[in-house]
């Protein structure tokens, strides 16, 4: 692992702080998930009784060790769950806590014990009412005016779609005081664009491994960016990284991709010729699903195994989606807004790329002048209010 030892390490964001956003996570936004997942299905007695006991664990108790016979039991405690269980929610690392929330939450379901709700994802109808919405038919609609337009034109709104479509994120829209709010301040707070377009250059066949996000409106915008990459000849290969099980809400599974998939290849114009090339492409291997365990590990990137390590580090560059990803990128801590973003990412085993909307504390990579103009501007909401985004390229 590359030495980055002149970087003095930030603390590790916890939500032990009231009136924090991880503390607000942890005490508001869990307990509203366990509410709609309750209301989502028909769940009997016995999973009704795991949501309760989990719902008075998450704001009242400690964090409970995984049942004996749990699957993945050995992995957790790789994981770091004998440092943790037993714990508050709130000591332990907010990374670390959410996660295990998740796992807990499926527990609590039944989603891998045997029985009639063993793999029904708890998620799957906000995830569908969101793809189905007429938000979408609208984005879909707007790729047909996009065919005529100049090849740069088309790179540019297909890669900000990707990035902007992360403001569709189902767990964040869970927090009632969210809104978005105009500010003086410009939208992108970094832009290494050119730096990106730079490593995929026309006809150059490179292979793209994109970690992915949210499922839904923020999917089908990662898919568009695809399958245009491979048409245009930028990449020749791309891996597509989701999460092995529901994860964050709105976490895009495999089953989420084919739901995609199907949406575009339905859909008419310009949306389903997308979809066609796509679906061609897994179909020959050119785009390839993969959903490794370390997906849903409540560790950073830095920690990841070797396996997955080497795999990144054979990509031509490499695409991390999303805030959770970032966070799990850079490391979950609180750094100093204008920490380096190529010194905090100096372990990723190879070119990496963050397009992310900020909705939460950590942040790299700024200049001096635009963290002063935003805090000027919006106090601390600029960091978590989903309004703002970057790029952020490291070669």
């Amino acid at each position: 692992m590359p030495d980055r030892s002149d970087t003095p390490l930030a603390p590790v964001l916890l939500g032990d702080e009231p009136g924090s956003f991880p503390h607000s996570v942890l005490a508001e936004r869990h307990p509203a998930i366990i509410r709609q997942v309750r209301e989502s299905f028909p769940y009997g007695p016995e999973q009704h009784r795991a949501l309760d006991a989990l719902l008075a664990s998450c704001t009242e108790g400690v964090l409970e060790p995984l049942p004996a016979d749990a699957h993945d039991r050995d992995r957790w405690t790789e994981w770091g769950a004998e440092a943790y269980t037993g714990r508050s929610w709130f000591d332990v690392p907010w990374l670390w806590s959410e996660s295990y929330f998740y796992r807990r939450l499926l527990e609590a379901v039944g989603y891998f014990a045997p029985g009639p709700w063993q793999g029904i994802d708890p998620f799957r109808p906000s995830k569908l009412a969101e793809l189905d919405a007429p938000e979408t038919d609208e984005e879909l609609a707007a790729l047909d005016a996009l065919a005529d337009r100049p090849a740069d034109e088309r790179d540019r709104a297909l890669l900000h779609g990707s990035l902007w479509g992360n403001r569709a994120d189902l767990g964040f829209r869970l927090d009632a005081g969210h809104d978005e709010t105009s500010s003086d301040t410009p939208p992108l707070v970094a832009d290494d664009s050119e730096t990106l377009w730079s490593l995929l250059p026309p006809a150059g066949s490179a292979t793209l491994c994109v970690i992915a996000d949210n499922a839904g409106r923020e999917l089908v915008p990662d898919l568009l960016l695809i399958a245009h990459l491979l048409t245009q000849g930028r990449v020749g290969r791309a891996v597509l990284h989701i999460k092995p099980y529901p994860y964050y809400v709105s976490d895009a599974t495999h089953a989420d991709v084919l739901d995609a998939l199907r949406r575009l290849t339905a859909a008419p114009g310009a949306a389903a010729t997308y979809g066609d090339t796509l679906w061609s492409a897994m179909t020959d291997g050119r785009l390839t699903v993969r959903a490794h365990p370390f997906s849903s590990a409540p560790l950073p990137f830095a920690d990841m195994p070797g396996d997955l390590r080497e795999e990144l580090a054979a990509a031509t560059l490499t695409i991390v989606k999303g805030d959770l990803n970032y966070r799990r990128l850079v490391g979950d801590r609180l750094w100093p807004p204008t920490t380096p973003f190529a010194e905090v990412t100096a372990h990723f085993p190879g070119p990496v790329a963050a397009l992310r909307t900020l909705k939460s504390d950590v942040i790299t990579g700024l200049d001096a002048r635009t963290e002063a103009a935003l805090v000027e501007a919006e106090g601390h909401k600029w960091r978590t209010g989903g309004t703002h985004a970057l790029i952020q390229v490291r070669t």
